[in-house]
């Protein structure tokens, strides 16, 4: 898994290089996992780990407050997820999540640029099993032995650990995220993590360049562009 994480990890920062609105992103995102949840992080685990995300991304505290105010309002926007699937320029595989108050709008936007990329959008679930939906969380530590002691006496089902420069990165299936955190805290006082996150990851990558790439980059930039556009995951190696 490391060799993908490490591409997933070059086009996460690529990505959020070209994502100008991360504010409005992370402000949708807490707005709907308090509006489902409660908007108080004590009791809204999700909600507390996102608020950490956001942080660590530098959005600004009113940002976050904002986004927390309006969902304890009453009425208010109703956002859905929706995922979307496909093959990129260079024959690559997409997947895009959104959350969108119009799914109709938000599928011809998207759609819009997979064909203006000479790319071709899918069904549910055309490439999405070629992916490894994980939570990863990496931290400093250098007792790779500890780290999973403790995870396994918390029975977090762990799928890989990596070790390197004192780094140690751990990949746990999304619904064992929470406890695995815990667990850490619990055992080691692991609190600050360089990644946090939940994603998919390719079981495999995809070679891509020249006129390729120059399209990929054109279709990256394009959906980054979409308020609705929450994140995007491929397989394509530059």
């Amino acid at each position: 898994m490391g060799r993908a994480y490490q591409n997933r990890k070059e086009s996460m920062a690529k990505t959020a290089g070209a994502k100008t609105k991360v504010y409005s992103k992370y402000g949708r995102e807490l707005y709907v996992c308090a509006k489902a949840g409660g908007a108080d992080p004590d009791g809204n685990l999700a909600l507390r780990g996102l608020m950490e995300r956001a942080k660590k991304a530098q959005v600004p505290s009113h940002v976050i407050d904002k986004a927390l105010d309006k969902a304890k309002g009453a009425g208010g926007e109703d956002f859905f997820p929706a995922r979307y699937e496909g093959f990129g320029p260079g024959g690559c595989m997409v997947i895009v999540d959104c959350l969108t108050d119009n799914p109709n709008r938000t599928f011809n936007d998207v759609r819009q640029c997979f064909t203006k990329t000479k790319a071709k959008i899918g069904i549910q679930g055309a490439v999405s099993h070629m992916f490894d939906h994980s939570a990863i969380l990496a931290f400093i530590h250098s007792d790779e032995e500890a780290v999973l002691d403790a995870l396994l006496s918390a029975d977090v089902d762990v799928t890989d650990v990596e070790s390197e420069d004192d780094k140690i990165t751990v990949f746990t299936p999304p619904g064992d995220y929470f406890k695995a955190k815990q667990a850490l805290a619990d055992s080691l006082s692991v609190t600050d993590f360089d990644v946090d996150e939940i994603q998919f990851l390719p079981r495999s990558t995809t070679a891509i360049s020249g006129d390729d790439l120059i399209m990929f980059e054109k279709f990256l930039d394009m959906l980054n562009e979409l308020d609705d556009v929450q994140n995007i995951y491929h397989d394509a190696e530059y």
